[in-house]
């Protein structure tokens, strides 16, 4: 008579007694962007969220919803361009929670307009500065700090997740900056899960599409524009921040414990629509 071979602990999503700082992590009023819907939905699952924000009011606004949930969070005023900044971020989550486990990368501009012809040369390395060289900054901070932490399931100590665009995988966007960040994020994603990988750093990236989020919007949004929008997708339905937050959720979790230097679409299948003219 066979016995059963005992199965492989199964991975948890929970995300129990771990820290996450998540930059960009306010909104417009009480809207739903990434950062904020990041950080609720880790707090969800358990995690204590530092909330980092230039916008300090729209920070604590998500500490707020945290909280009402029952969560733990906590808020800080952050600039990301700024070296000091970022330091003062990861050590403000030692000085109040000991010890770090994720970091998501979200803060994020269109930067500079124009092509190579008519871009400003002080916006362009301006908005560098903000959408790649912080994320740099921030994990400079942050991995020395997880590197203290136990190693976890499959050796895991920490983990990163970048949040890029699809913009950075494709052309067709008038403004050269936006496209141009975000594929250095995405590249620069896979070079830091090279680097940090052998000593227990996942390093991930997901790329949103065409959601609708209150810094998408503005100040408006034509109707007529946001159904174009829509339509560039497969699916025939318009995503949110919620979506870009479960992709972010998944990496952070133990679930996706084998998973560094990924990138993933969120993006309802724009990425790989393309048609061609019969």
């Amino acid at each position: 008579m066979s016995h059963p071979t005992a199965l492989p602990p199964r991975p948890s999503r929970r995300l129990d007694e771990r820290v996450a700082i998540v930059t960009g992590a306010g909104s417009l009023g009480d809207g739903l962007g990434n950062g904020r819907a990041i950080s609720l939905l880790l707090a969800s699952d358990g995690a204590t969220v530092l909330c980092a924000d230039r916008n300090l009011a729209s920070a604590e606004r998500t500490v707020e919803m945290i909280v009402q949930e029952g969560g733990k969070a906590a808020s800080l005023y952050a600039d990301v361009s700024s070296e000091a900044d970022c330091e003062k971020l990861v050590r403000a989550a030692e000085d109040m929670f000991g010890r770090l486990d994720m970091l998501v990368n979200n803060v994020g501009i269109m930067g500079a307009k124009g092509t190579a012809v008519d871009a400003s040369a002080e916006e362009w390395a301006q908005a560098l500065g903000i959408n790649v060289t912080a994320m740099v900054l921030m994990a400079k901070y942050a991995i020395p700090l997880m590197l203290r932490n136990q190693p976890g399931d499959g050796g895991i100590r920490g983990n990163i997740v970048n949040i890029g665009s699809i913009a950075g995988l494709q052309g067709g966007t008038p403004h050269l900056l936006y496209p141009t960040s975000k594929g250095a994020v995405i590249n620069m994603s896979r070079a830091m899960a090279y680097n940090h990988g052998r000593d227990g750093i996942r390093v991930n990236c997901v790329c949103p599409g065409f959601l609708y989020t209150p810094m998408v919007a503005g100040s408006g949004m034509s109707e007529e524009v946001r159904n174009l929008r829509r339509g560039q997708g497969l699916l025939n339905s318009e995503g949110n921040a919620w979506d870009c937050a479960a992709a972010v959720r998944f990496l952070a979790s133990d679930e996706a414990r084998w998973i560094t230097g990924a990138t993933i679409t969120v993006d309802a299948g724009v990425t790989c629509s393309y048609v061609m003219p019969e």
